[in-house]
């Protein structure tokens, strides 16, 4: 018994603050878990909802060319309605596609004229990331511009070129 009483004490005496700490310490850690288990993940939908708005709000605009309008199926079953386009940007071609099936009241496939210019938003430090439609902005044209026709005047008549020439 006289052994026992001689064997160095190793354990520190807990105090009641370092208790108090530890268990909230696990606390938040087992509050952070619990909310990245369960936390409501955004949808595919939620997040290239997210992406068209990012790039309306800071994206920029250049000129593109519409290639083609087609439907491609998904992995889930579901058609999906593409429109496939490029654009240059700093001397680099970029050909991308955007899925706008959910947009069917902004963007008609049989009104979408291929061949025709469009304009396209990106992000500037990532160039691929591009829309031609978004929900507040389009970059579809209905036509060609129009360009202004100027009357010729008559060829054979050089009178214009002279004056005080008769």
């Amino acid at each position: 018994m006289g052994e026992l009483s001689q064997l160095p004490m190793t354990l520190h005496n807990i105090n009641t603050w370092e208790i108090t700490v530890s268990l909230t310490v696990l606390g938040a850690c087992g509050g952070a878990a619990c909310w990245l288990i369960f936390r409501k993940r955004p949808s595919a939908e939620e997040l290239e909802r997210a992406r068209r708005v990012f790039l309306v709000q800071s994206g920029r605009i250049v000129d593109g060319m519409l290639l083609d309008v087609c439907e491609v199926e998904a992995r889930d079953g579901r058609t999906l309605t593409m429109l496939l386009f490029n654009y240059r940007i700093g001397g680099v071609d970029y050909e991308c596609s955007q899925d706008v099936t959910e947009m069917g009241e902004l963007v008609d496939p049989a009104q979408v004229r291929l061949g025709f210019p469009c304009s396209v938003r990106y992000q500037p430090g990532n160039p691929q990331n591009s829309i031609v439609v978004a929900e507040k902005w389009t970059g579809l044209r209905i036509g060609l511009p129009l360009q202004h026709v100027y009357e010729d005047p008559d060829p054979i008549d050089l009178s214009h070129l002279r004056p005080g020439r008769g």
